[in-house]
């Protein structure tokens, strides 16, 4: 976010992961930085410690996010603690994959809440303050399988596709208001699942990628910064999709 005035922002999940690399991207640009966590406390502080140490202000904030009530108390929270909220990163997700046939109506329900659901009720609590204040960004995590679908994923596809689709609606309904809402839909992005992978499978998973790698967090939170900068000011309702030109659309 280089040449944009420091912002707060929060980052839902981000004590582990693609949301910390998030964190410690607005971090290095001076932000403060409201770190997320629903069970971990204890690594979002380690977040909150990377964050200042990469010249921005952090404090960490616990919350089920598939909970409104929460969601509603979370936003609350972190205008209260640092005066406002300017920038809503949307990257909390779960997974809880299998066959549509074998799918308990539960692990649908869980992760349609998590990973859509609180997207909505978080973007309802931020959308008053950043219209008040005549400056907003929200960008949503959402994945390439929202785009192409994916075998065992029935709801985390779903809940990612509804994710692109809830960030073109809100971006007409708020673009007025000097408030942008977009998305990033990563690829396959190196994690622990993907360093797990025997080469045989990795192999068959590069072959897809023009790029010729995984990504990597950090390609991830860099474009999650430029969407939320003054700098794309003019950009809205879009998906960027990040994933070495796997998916092209």
């Amino acid at each position: 976010m280089s040449g944009t005035a420091k912002r707060t922002v929060l980052v839902t999940g981000s004590s582990r992961g693609l949301g910390r690399a998030i964190a410690e991207r607005f971090g290095r640009g001076g932000h403060a930085v409201a770190v997320h966590y629903v069970s971990s406390a204890g690594a979002a502080e380690e977040v909150v410690a990377a964050v200042t140490a990469a010249g921005g202000t952090a404090r960490a904030f616990g919350a089920d996010v598939a909970d409104p009530a929460q969601c509603a108390a979370l936003v609350k929270a972190v205008t209260e603690a640092f005066g406002g909220l300017d920038v809503l990163v949307n990257n909390a997700g779960i997974t809880k994959d299998t066959l549509a046939l074998r799918m308990r109506d539960e692990d649908w329900q869980r992760v349609l809440d998590t990973n859509l659901s609180a997207a909505f009720y978080l973007a309802r609590g931020a959308l008053r303050g950043m219209m008040r204040a005549g400056f907003g960004r929200v960008v949503n995590v959402a994945s390439v399988v929202g785009l192409r679908g994916n075998v065992g994923q029935a709801n985390y596809v779903a809940a990612k596709a509804g994710l692109i689709g809830l960030t073109k609606a809100l971006a007409r309904e708020y673009a007025a208001k000097g408030v942008t809402v977009n998305a990033v839909a990563p690829g396959f992005i190196e994690s622990d699942m993907t360093a797990a992978l025997t080469p045989d499978v990795r192999d068959a998973y590069l072959k897809e990628i023009p790029v010729g790698r995984f990504g990597t967090p950090e390609d991830v939170a860099a474009a999650v910064a430029f969407l939320a900068s003054d700098e794309a000011a003019y950009v809205t309702g879009q998906t960027l999709v990040v994933d070495g030109g796997m998916v092209m659309h």
